[in-house]
């Protein structure tokens, strides 16, 4: 094995001005890292190695274990971050920041129809400007979604922070289809109620679901080739159960009719964004039905004025972490998010603090879970992303703590093995 001193090894796994590809990026030499605590965020299993060791190569981890007992192979780099920690890179499946704009919100958000599946905000993109702040937090993956200003705004795309090539960033595109019930899209032209927005909701999502079987029964021989429309393609994705529907929504009516509606009467998979002002009274329905529930930025439910209650329709009275109100009807998949740049992207790990500050229970690292392989469940893109696992991208961070302790900073992050971001050398800290 080559082992070297920190700082050498530090340059050895960055971006090399050589041309050659750096340890543990995909073509370059093994890489292998130790550190005092490895928190694997694995959805079963053992969550913590201490004093471990993790194995990377060709962008992938190659191994996971106890350093005493996994061997470096020959030819490997060897880093060791001696007390720090090493955890899975955090992913945001609610960011606004994913591309370039002249204004202020750099998002997708044509307000077109009321419902417009067809459109996509990929070629708005560029994730290497406008998230470089956001890897120094130790985010390494974002679900770049339209705005909340119609019902069904278009298709979110999946892709990494850390990368110039766009080609390179992607992780799935589409990478979601955006639904909001509520609270935005009411103002659309001229004015809707609740009600039409739900019929409309429904009845696109009914001839989406009809034109994507009619594909399905074509290509298992079973009726003719269908005529293709652009405008329903992500409903293919989504029967296909490769894409989740991102729904923003909020107040306790409208995240029941999330789950009775897109879950229990289409079958779709789904998960809920927000979900705040008494929408995790819908906990219990959420956790039988296996759908995440990704909140925030509002961390709690305070007390408000009956004005505002009454447009609540069916808002408790009194304050309540929303995090822990989903956890207390015993739902297991909560995440958080920031809608960023609502909150500035980079503050996603002091999201998960505030769940804990207001109830959310952290005695088996939810907080954490919630930044990781939860989202990553959430977006179905948990076969690659996540947990510290073996044949998973090598996306990982190295920080003093746990990450989601805002006493604690991310000193390094590794995307697919290759070192983006270092705070010595990159000169910043969050």
């Amino acid at each position: 094995m080559i082992f070297a001193s920190l700082s050498l090894c530090l340059a050895l796994t960055g971006a090399p001005s050589s041309g050659s590809p750096a340890a543990g990026a995909p073509g370059g030499p093994g890489l292998a890292i130790r550190a005092a605590k490895v928190l694997t965020c694995a959805w079963e299993g053992p969550q913590v190695v201490d004093q471990g060791r993790l194995l990377v190569r060709d962008g992938k981890i190659e191994a996971v274990g106890r350093a005493r007992e996994l061997a470096v192979p020959e030819g490997y780099v060897e880093l060791d971050v001696g007390e720090r920690w090493l955890t899975p890179g955090i992913i945001e499946l609610h960011c606004h920041e994913g591309g370039y704009s002249l204004f202020a919100v750099n998002d997708l958000n044509d307000m077109v129809y009321l419902t417009n599946p067809g459109l996509r905000v990929s070629p708005a993109a560029s994730p290497y400007e406008s998230l470089r702040t956001a890897i120094a937090g130790g985010i390494t993956t974002v679900l770049y979604i339209p705005g909340s200003g119609t019902n069904i705004g278009g298709q979110g795309l999946l892709m990494k922070t850390g990368f110039p090539e766009y080609e390179r960033n992607v992780v799935r595109d589409p990478g979601s289809m955006k639904l909001a019930q509520w609270g935005n899209p009411e103002s659309w032209t001229i004015g809707v109620s609740m009600s039409f927005e739900h019929w409309n909701t429904r009845e696109t999502i009914r001839r989406g679901v009809g034109y994507a079987r009619s594909w399905q029964a074509f290509e298992d021989g079973r009726g003719p080739e269908p005529k293709r429309n652009i405008q329903f393609d992500v409903f293919r994705d989504l029967l296909a159960d490769e894409i989740a529907i991102s729904t923003h929504t909020q107040v306790y009516q409208v995240v029941l009719m999330t789950l009775t509606m897109i879950k229990e009467e289409f079958g779709l998979p789904v998960f809920l964004d927000h979900s705040t002002i008494g929408g995790w009274l819908a906990g219990a329905k959420a956790s039988e039905l296996g759908v995440p529930a990704i909140v925030g930025p509002r961390s709690i439910d305070p007390n408000m004025p009956r004005g505002m209650m009454n447009w609540a329709h069916n808002k408790h009275e009194g304050v309540r972490g929303v995090a822990a109100g989903y956890q207390s009807f015993g739902h297991r998949e909560v995440g958080f998010n920031t809608d960023s740049p609502v909150i500035p992207q980079e503050q996603l790990p002091v999201q998960a603090a505030m769940g804990v500050r207001y109830g959310f229970d952290e005695s088996n690292a939810d907080s954490v879970r919630g930044l990781t392989i939860i989202p990553a469940r959430a977006a179905h893109i948990d076969h690659r992303l996540g947990s510290l696992e073996v044949g998973k991208d090598a996306d990982i961070l190295v920080t003093t703590g746990n990450p989601a302790d805002p006493r604690c900073w991310v000193e390094t992050v590794f995307i697919e093995g290759e070192r983006v971001y270092d705070a010595d050398r990159d000169g910043r800290r969050f």
